[in-house]
């Protein structure tokens, strides 16, 4: 048994054989003198939350380089942090990621999280030691998956899930690259959505008016102002000012495993903002004000309880009022989209549309709301047709403007 130079540590050879009495030898065993026989194994003492010392020890490594080398990145780990376990598995690893993420993400995200590395992740590489992970693994995985038919957007999130464990583990030196990056495959495009026109949004509020009037001011809201379902349902009563025509966004509503409902923070950092508020949309706010019961919590749209709207109780009553309505299929979150399109059809700014919609950027919104309606395309080309055709007939008008004054007059014209 050595020490490791002037660090922490013992690097040694030992074997599991037993005396007489059953007990290991360990370090002690005669035939350790046979260079094939045992293997190389190192302890290291570090200190514990109590004040003691406890000792970490790993073996089964083939050689002493080996043995050195676990010791080192354990030592190493351990300034970062962590415990570089050289014999730790993928199931290891991300069961303790999975634990470290809990306080840091949202309840939601760390819901799907816990989803894919339990029921997916862990099962298939759980039992692989970390470092030998690689990505011809992970694309092997992936061309399974998909030729079994699996949905490519869950795949593609489930992935993503495991890149961002991996990519943990380089940023803290655990790992010396993320074995899932690039990703096996490209993020699938989301279909393009063909929204209601604004005749159809308006026949499915009459609709609702008629057949649920409670909902039919939730709706009303989500079309007026573009927002959220989540921002919708978890709109707070101080939150709103009819008499200002303004309402603060500063909570979402969701739902852990469909089931938990809880308030959680907007999207993104500028989707925690102020949205303005037209006649229509404090109207339905008004009446929904005065509908819910403010002695059971502060949400604008309950139930009929008293209790905040279940997004999956939404949803379903979303599709049934369509469906009475006779008009073709669509999310909740298009209704998020229709109100961009109507404000684009409008000849509204793509950065006031931004700054309504509370995206983090306008590229965002250019890339997701810059869907055109026919008639704003063709309305786009008749304006560049319109002024072509303008230029085209004042440089006519010149041409032959100086034609005729460069043209010899008859009458002052000579014969010779």
């Amino acid at each position: 048994m050595r020490s490791s130079g002037r660090r922490r540590g013992r690097v040694y050879r030992r074997c599991g054989c037993r005396d007489a009495d059953r007990r290991q030898l360990g370090a002690k065993c005669p035939r350790l003198a046979e260079e094939s026989h045992g293997t190389w194994t190192f302890a290291v003492d570090i200190p514990s939350l109590n004040g003691r010392r406890r000792t970490v020890r790993r073996s089964g490594f083939e050689d002493e380089w080996h043995a050195e080398t676990a010791l080192r990145g354990l030592l190493k780990g351990r300034l970062s942090g962590f415990d570089a376990n050289p014999h730790e598995t993928v199931a290891a690893y991300l069961t303790r990621w999975l634990k470290s993420m809990e306080f840091l993400l949202k309840p939601t995200t760390y819901a799907r999280y816990r989803t894919y590395v339990l029921g997916e992740l862990i099962p298939v590489f759980g039992e692989m030691r970390l470092e030998e992970l690689a990505h011809d693994h992970i694309a092997a995985y992936t061309h399974q998956q998909l030729e079994a038919g699996r949905g490519r957007q869950a795949l593609y999130h489930c992935l993503a899930t495991l890149s961002s464990a991996l990519g943990t583990a380089v940023r803290t030196h655990r790992l010396p690259f993320n074995a899932a990056q690039p990703l096996p495959m490209r993020r699938p495009r989301a279909d393009e959505r063909v929204p209601w026109s604004a005749e159809q949004a308006v026949d499915f509020l009459i609709h609702c008016r008629d057949a649920d009037p409670a909902f039919a001011d939730l709706f009303e809201t989500i079309i007026g102002t573009g927002l959220r379902l989540g921002e919708a349902l978890g709109l707070q009563r101080p939150c709103v000012r009819i008499d200002d025509r303004v309402m603060y966004i500063r909570h979402t509503l969701s739902a852990i495993d469909n089931h938990e409902l809880v308030l959680t923070a907007p999207k993104t950092r500028k989707s925690r903002n102020w949205v303005p508020l037209s006649d229509r949309v404090a109207a339905a706010l008004q009446r929904a004000s005065t509908r819910s019961t403010p002695d059971t919590n502060d949400h604008v749209f309950q139930d009929p309880k008293g209790k905040p709207l279940h997004p999956a109780a939404v949803r379903r009553r979303f599709h049934e009022l369509r469906e009475q309505a006779g008009l073709p299929h669509v999310t909740i979150h298009d209704l998020r989209h229709l109100a961009a399109t109507i404000a684009l059809e409008g000849n509204v700014s793509m950065a006031v549309i931004s700054k309504t919609l509370r995206h983090s950027t306008l590229s965002t919104t250019a890339n997701i709301y810059s869907h055109l309606t026919w008639e704003v395309a063709m309305a786009a080309v008749h304006t560049i047709e319109a002024r072509l055709c303008l230029v085209e007939a004042r440089a006519q008008n010149a041409a032959a403007s100086s034609f005729i004054s460069h043209a010899p007059n008859p009458l002052f014209s000579h014969t010779a």
